[in-house]
């Protein structure tokens, strides 16, 4: 059976791979010209169940040898002294097996991983699907037509198979009020492997370490309501100098290399509300469909367990493949709506909505470090974070692989 999926990301290499691996013929379209490898793109995590599924692909050691390494973190503010936070043990309390890994190198190691097992069709979209019950009709940019049993849309928050089946992005989007802007710079700081961070009311301006590169990256959170292109580089750049032009701090060194950077990232911190990605033989997953919130909602391991879970899910119900698509969807709800409750709590606070926020929460954050790791893995149990990072268990779909020398078998 062929399926074509469109994006070529996270959740896109994912289930290519897995579907491949239960004797589907996967097809990735991908509007980029080429595949995304490099270091572009801000720090992304995987937890638990994510870190999971990657081990099982055979990659989870060249994603934990690709880790930023940034496990300590300075926070500032105006007119308090500076904490010292420990962030390698935050983590190793939120979850037994977890990594941060810049996005791009991430999307290099998951592509790399099955490669050979999809068909890739990179500098091209989808223009047009017809879903006639019986399989999908789909018209591609180039003008290509083919068919498919199946069309899954793992294209991001700004889907385009969104767009063309289940409506348009203004009705599905819910803005949680924030803004995440990302570019590198070269280490003007001598920060190394070091995280520093400046928090202040509505804002959050973080500068951390690319041991690959000896740049830095520096991040930018803020509160607002802005009305922008998300296509328009220049509109974006501009927004952000007229937010933090007189922030003080070293915002105004960090903003004299905001214009030259190439990776600049903008957008708004928002959810897709949409509350069924399954319509006939097209589906979603990760963020095209439920995006939680960029930053804030732990996303990007979202996207690699819902990926692992659909293509078990297709595998199990091959003769039914509408099915499987709704199986998927039931399976993952829970995850999602955990997800989707966290973002807003998380957003309180790394972008504090009022000085008491501000004054608190960063010796809250050192003194969490502190604690034994089982305190602190009880602690998370308790909460939505830990109920969404560490806890979920990944079904087993071993019983449906197709055997394939030189793959691993979990």
């Amino acid at each position: 059976m062929k399926i074509l999926i469109s994006g070529a990301s996270v959740a896109g290499p994912v289930l290519a791979y897995w579907l491949h691996r239960y004797g589907f013929e996967p097809t990735v379209v991908e509007r980029t010209p080429a595949a995304r490898h490099g270091l572009g793109g801000h720090a992304v995590d995987l937890y638990g169940a994510a870190a999971e599924v990657t081990r099982r692909m055979g990659c989870w050691d060249t994603i934990e040898a690709a880790r930023t390494q940034l496990d300590s973190m300075t926070v500032e503010r105006f007119g308090r002294r500076p904490v010292e936070v420990d962030l390698s043990r935050i983590y190793a309390g939120i979850s037994s097996r977890h990594v941060e890994i810049l996005r791009g190198e991430l999307t290099k190691v998951l592509y790399d991983a099955g490669r050979g097992s999809a068909e890739y069709l990179f500098g091209d979209s989808i223009a047009s699907l017809h879903d006639d019950g019986e399989g999908v009709d789909v018209t591609f940019d180039s003008g290509l037509r083919r068919r498919f049993d199946l069309v899954i849309g793992a294209d991001g928050l700004h889907s385009n198979v969104r767009r063309l089946v289940f409506g348009s992005e203004e009705e599905l989007h819910r803005p949680l009020g924030g803004y995440l802007a990302v570019f590198s710079m070269p280490d003007v700081f001598g920060l190394g492997n070091h995280t520093l961070a400046h928090f202040s009311v509505g804002k959050l301006v973080g500068i951390y370490g690319v041991h690959q590169t000896g740049q830095v990256r520096a991040g930018f959170l803020f509160r607002g309501d802005l009305t922008y292109d998300h296509r328009d580089t220049d509109q974006q750049k501009a927004l952000l100098v007229k937010e933090f032009g007189d922030y003080g701090w070293k915002v105004p060194q960090l903003l004299e290399h905001l214009q030259p950077a190439e990776d600049f990232y903008f957008d708004s911190i928002a959810q897709v509300t949409l509350e069924s990605w399954v319509s006939g033989r097209v589906g979603l997953v990760g963020d095209a469909g439920y995006c939680p919130g960029p930053a804030v909602g732990g996303g990007t391991s979202l996207a690699v367990v819902a990926a692992y879970i659909l293509a078990g899910e297709l595998a199990a119900a091959r003769s039914d493949l509408p099915s499987g698509l709704r199986n998927y969807e039931r399976i993952i709800r829970p995850l999602v709506d955990s997800s989707r409750r966290l973002s807003p709590k998380v957003m309180g606070t790394v972008i504090p909505s009022n000085a008491l926020t501000v004054r608190l929460m960063p010796g809250a954050a050192a003194t969490l470090a502190k604690l034994p790791t089982a305190l602190q893995r009880l602690i998370w149990s308790q909460n939505a974070v830990g109920k969404v990072f560490s806890s979920t268990a990944l079904p087993d779909y071993s019983d449906l692989l197709q055997p394939e020398s030189g793959q691993p078998v979990p």
